[in-house]
């Protein structure tokens, strides 16, 4: 620590912290202790104070820039070994609660001005400064006139007193709600529906999918492949609904990767078809299942080198004329031996329904049968 100022503050700052700690000894009186809380309270505060000062002082000068960092609060983080959150609230109290400069120099008051005032005299915390930043940049707020907009600045300072920071959010969003009488301008027009799906891979393999589809065409066609699919096989299905949906989901993408519709020739190569139509995935080791293989739950699908793989006629399943085992039953013309799509004992969908990304040539695979889960990574 350097001998200026800073240093003799440092000491005399820690000198101070010593004589607290040794007051707040076990000879310590109750109320004592309880006045210690509150003094170590408000000191606190002042140090936050004293920390938004620099940071908006530095930011006036350019420092963090100069030093090659994009924003102050990645210069925090990086100096104090701070997380981001705590970071940026640091940075939102030098932007709202400390004096700024204009372009020409001229010393301007702080955004939030009772705010300010409240914070510079340890009756507010930082928490609170957030909080009424995020509640006066809300679009209610910026559609209050300037004098309406000072006067809820200077209502919430008042309420940070002896609001928690939860209680603070709470009043105040419904304060600025009830001052925005005329609410946001009318749209006349409907807005355009949103259509997103986002995909989460899990660090030990696999992943998750979450999605939300507000074109009621295109929920409607996914959710009518999924349905199709996802019924059970039998009364001994041992999947859930969740399970089979997944297993539904995964069927048609490897349907497409296997129909060369993926932009990606690694991912097509992943897939491969069994006699009955059991879709597997490859490993380093090969497929996952074999038909040759010793009797097991998938021996249910009667698939043997006799017997050819059945396929759907339509995404309804169940419309076609089905086996004992309630599966549809397999065409006449079909040869023995792996069936290739499109050959001409694959069977093509019933007129006018509707198969969305499918190729009307070709005939859907299969179902899984007695696979526990799905293992599909998209």
């Amino acid at each position: 620590m350097s001998s200026g100022p800073v240093g003799l503050a440092h000491r005399l700052l820690t000198e101070a912290v010593d004589a607290l700690s040794t007051a707040a000894g076990p000879a310590a009186t109750d109320d004592e202790l309880l006045s210690m809380l509150t003094l170590c309270k408000g000191a606190a505060r002042r140090l936050d104070r004293l920390v938004g000062g620099a940071v908006a002082e530095l930011e006036r000068r350019g420092t963090f820039a100069e030093r090659g960092y994009k924003s102050a609060a990645v210069a925090l983080a990086d100096l104090l070994g701070w997380e981001q959150f705590e970071a940026r609230r640091r940075v939102t109290a030098a932007e709202q609660v400390c004096q700024r400069a204009g372009l020409d120099g001229t010393v301007l008051p702080a955004r939030l001005a009772a705010t300010a005032e409240a914070f510079a005299a340890a009756r507010t915390d930082l928490r609170h400064v957030e909080v009424i930043a995020r509640v006066l940049a809300s679009p209610p707020a910026a559609r209050l006139a300037p004098q309406v907009w000072a006067g809820a600045e200077a209502e919430l300072a008042v309420k940070s007193e002896v609001y928690t920071p939860s209680e603070l959010q709470a009043w105040g969003s419904a304060l600025v709600e009830a001052l925005d009488q005329d609410g946001a301008e009318p749209d006349d027009g409907d807005p355009a529906p949103v259509n997103e799906l986002r995909l989460t891979r899990l660090a030990r393999g696999g992943g998750k999918l979450a999605g939300r589809f507000e074109d009621a065409a295109t929920f409607d066609a996914i959710a009518a492949v999924i349905d199709a699919e996802a019924k059970p096989l039998d009364a001994d299905d041992p999947r859930n609904a969740a399970q089979r949906q997944a297993d539904a989901l995964a069927d048609v993408c490897g349907f497409v990767l296997d129909q060369g519709d993926s932009p990606s020739p690694a991912a097509a190569g992943r897939i491969s078809t069994c006699w009955c139509g059991w879709r597997t995935w490859r490993t380093a080791a090969g497929p996952r299942c074999s038909t040759s293989a010793a009797p097991s739950p998938r021996a249910r699908c009667g698939c043997s080198p006799a017997t050819p793989p059945w396929s759907l006629s339509s995404w309804a399943p169940r419309a076609s004329p089905s086996t004992s085992a309630g599966r549809p039953a397999p065409s006449p013309t079909a040869s023995a031996g792996p069936w290739p799509r499109g050959a001409a004992g694959a069977s093509t969908p019933a007129a006018g329904v509707h198969r969305p990304g499918a190729r009307s040539t070709t005939s859907f695979p299969g179902r899984r049968v007695g696979r526990r889960r799905s293992t599909t990574a998209l």
